[in-house]
């Protein structure tokens, strides 16, 4: 039973025995109550008790609002806070709450970064290793079966070139495997330069990329553009595996503001109301750590649209 209906109950059962010990009682003060003051009293009691409800409606209201924001919180969404409205402790616990979310939310920001960044950290060991040991191990492999292939007679030289040929395979992805984890392109040629190779290579995919990047973006911290790629990269990966889409429109653009604004729209068959995923979660993270604003929802007319709004 909620708190509402206990402290109305417990009013409710006194009021009531009140006043039927009132018309009841074999002490009065004058006479036996006639049934006109009967009706009186009864009618006072009902009273008495639709304004005690009124009156517990709206103490309680702050605190039935407090557990509909509880239950449907989240701090990849941050921003949602309750007024505190309400009398003595319940406005202190409005305020105690708030207060709390405003904890949450910086302790989580800021152990994701750490997250993040011990992320980005271990992608690029990997991809340095990849690139260093594993790619330079098997080009040395190539070599040695070219060397091979041409003092072979030609039935083995054959299935020499096979084999050659398969190695290049592994090589090329490898560098592509090394080229996802870490985008040196990214760091050396900009976040236009990253994004045209990596709509190209989902293009080489399968999936037509359509890109626009606008000339005239303004000048980004390594962290916001780590966070621009990340999020196109982790929306084309999405719309490759999950939304049978065709066609995707990235756009990056700047904002009225100053800030800029990536967007990356498929004609998928669009979320269907499905849970986000971890992919979803991972990009809202990354939003959060550079105070931007992300949206991924199904279009008007199908498909998924994703939008990160970064502010100037």
């Amino acid at each position: 039973m909620s708190l509402f209906w206990r402290i109305f109950s417990l009013n409710a059962a006194v009021l009531t025995v009140a006043a039927l010990v009132l018309l009841f009682a074999p002490v009065t003060v004058s006479a036996t109550a006639r049934l006109a003051e009967a009706l009186i009293i009864l009618a006072g009691t009902a009273v008495t008790l639709v304004a005690n409800a009124v009156m517990l409606r709206v103490g309680l209201s702050p605190l039935a609002r407090l557990t509909r924001v509880m239950t449907t919180i989240d701090l990849l969404r941050p921003g949602t806070r309750l007024v505190a409205r309400g009398q003595g402790e319940i406005a202190q616990l409005i305020t105690a709450f708030n207060a709390m979310l405003d904890r949450l939310e910086t302790e989580r920001a800021s152990s994701a970064g750490r997250a993040l960044s011990a992320q980005e950290a271990e992608r690029h060991r990997i991809a340095q290793e990849l690139h260093d040991e594993i790619g330079q191990t098997l080009t040395a492999v190539l070599l040695d079966l070219k060397r091979v292939a041409k003092a072979s007679p030609d039935p083995v030289r054959d299935q020499l070139l096979q084999v050659q040929e398969s190695t290049r395979n592994s090589l090329d992805e490898i560098r592509r495997i090394a080229r996802r984890l870490r985008p040196g392109v990214l760091d050396e040629l900009g976040l236009a330069s990253a994004l045209r190779a990596l709509a190209g290579e989902f293009t080489t995919a399968g999936l037509a990329v359509r890109r626009q990047v606008h000339s005239d973006l303004p000048v980004l911290p390594k962290e916001v553009e780590l966070v621009l790629y990340r999020v196109a990269q982790e929306s084309l990966t999405n719309a490759a595996r999950h939304s049978a889409a065709q066609h995707v429109d990235l756009v990056l653009s700047e904002q009225n503001d100053g800030g800029v604004r990536l967007c990356v729209r498929d004609d998928g068959r669009g979320l269907r109301g499905a849970p986000e995923g971890a992919g979803i979660r991972g990009m809202r993270e990354r939003a959060l750590l550079i105070g931007a604003d992300l949206s991924v929802e199904s279009g008007v007319t199908g498909g998924t649209s994703v939008q990160l709004s970064v502010p100037a």
